[in-house]
């Protein structure tokens, strides 16, 4: 008997993360030793700061190893709540703090707590992979707002006005975003904003994770606003900044009793995040700032590859990028190639795309339909300069080829 009947219609409706499966499939050619290119997954290829590691070192030698509580320890929800002050001005609470496996989980957190069946979700495309499968697993529906790169994939008040409706639960958009890079600033916070102010039923959840990569001015949070004090959820984490993709080490910050749903959801399937991570991620928020050498270091290097990147996309014939200001990824339109083939390829959509890239190029990348753009496509600067350079000319041959 074929035991997938004991499959359940949630996970049978789901779909596998693009980023992950592009990874997979580029893992699969290497094992055959094929020399691919991975521009496809979110991972700084910087190593964790040397005082981070030593923290989690010492937390094991004096046998930190036990439970840990469910929405973290008070340590760090003290030093979270500290960093939101210090950083971004942000009044929150240590008890409206939960730690998480990830910001993934605390999202996933989230949208179970607050989501009812029917209930909608807006998300401005393009949006992280994630989202809409999230949003599905937590029995709401997804509600889309477009933009493209001439807008510089930021939507406006006037459009997220006429998306509203009653059934309207929350609001989910990350800033930096992956995967376009674009940061909103704090005018375009305040326009919608103002939006949200007229329909106080809907929760903003400000996905925050790539704060620390950005190339220029502070960071904005649509949280500073103090007429939607009781109305935005804030998600953040350790991976992306502070190159702890490993160590699972995520937070929100919310209202209280959306703090404490959180805390009950997280009790009853995960419990507490790993203590050693914990002690690894106390040290990297109180000892690290944003402008230390290490960091700064690693953003110099991000926004140099994505100069060096930018100009050479800007070169091949039909491909128009935007200009990131944070993450490490860029996101241009490539339609100009869809209904072109070379012979054996026939390139309709982003997807073919990708995988006449990865079988020609041997290039791995991600597709735009999968960030709801099916006309871009997703390259990761998360590598070294000279890997971008040979990934680069590879397409840049592949998509010639193409007639």
């Amino acid at each position: 008997m074929d035991s997938s009947q004991f499959l359940s219609d949630r996970v049978r409706s789901m779909s596998e993360s693009a980023t992950l499966e592009m990874t997979r499939k580029s893992r699969e050619l290497r094992e055959k030793g094929v020399d691919v290119i991975t521009l496809s997954i979110g991972e700084p290829d910087f190593n964790t700061p040397d005082a981070v590691k030593r923290a989690a070192i010492t937390a094991i030698q004096h046998n930190d190893t036990h439970y840990p509580p469910v929405p973290g320890t008070m340590a760090l929800r003290k030093a979270i709540a500290n960093k939101l002050l210090r950083d971004n001005g942000l009044h929150y609470d240590a008890n409206q703090i939960v730690v998480s496996n990830g910001a993934k989980q605390s999202i996933m957190n989230v949208f179970m707590s607050i989501l009812n069946a029917g209930d909608e979700v807006i998300i401005p495309a393009p949006y992280w992979v994630s989202y809409p499968d999230m949003v599905k697993m937590a029995g709401g529906q997804s509600v889309f707002i477009y933009s493209t790169v001439k807008e510089n994939f930021k939507i406006s008040p006037e459009q997220l006005e006429k998306v509203i409706t009653a059934r309207t639960k929350a609001f989910i958009f990350s800033s930096p975003c992956n995967p376009s890079g674009s940061v909103y600033t704090r005018a375009e916070l305040e326009a919608l904003a103002k939006v949200f102010e007229k329909h106080p039923h809907i929760l903003v959840i400000s996905d925050e994770i790539y704060e620390i990569i950005r190339f220029g001015g502070r960071h904005e949070s649509i949280a500073q606003f103090n007429s939607l004090k009781n109305n935005v959820v804030v998600i953040n984490g350790l991976s992306k900044g502070f190159a702890m993709t490993g160590w699972r080490v995520g937070y929100v910050a919310a209202p209280k009793p959306i703090a404490d749903a959180c805390n009950t959801l997280q009790g009853q399937y995960t419990s507490g995040c790993s203590s050693i991570s914990q002690a690894a991620a106390l040290e990297a928020i109180n000892t690290i700032p944003d402008d230390s050498a290490e960091i700064a270091e690693m953003v110099k290097q991000f926004k140099i590859r994505r100069d060096v990147l930018y100009g050479l996309l800007n070169e091949i014939e039909g491909v128009i990028p935007n200009l990131p200001e944070g993450a490490f990824y860029l996101f241009p339109d490539v339609s100009y190639y869809f209904g072109k083939s070379n012979g054996k390829w026939t390139v309709n959509n982003s997807t073919d795309l990708c995988l006449y890239l990865l079988d020609e190029a041997h290039v791995a990348l991600v597709s735009g339909d999968a960030f709801g753009c099916d006309s871009c496509i997703r390259f990761s600067y998360a590598t070294t300069e000279a890997q971008i350079k040979e990934a680069v000319k590879r397409v840049a041959t592949a998509l010639k080829k193409l007639k």
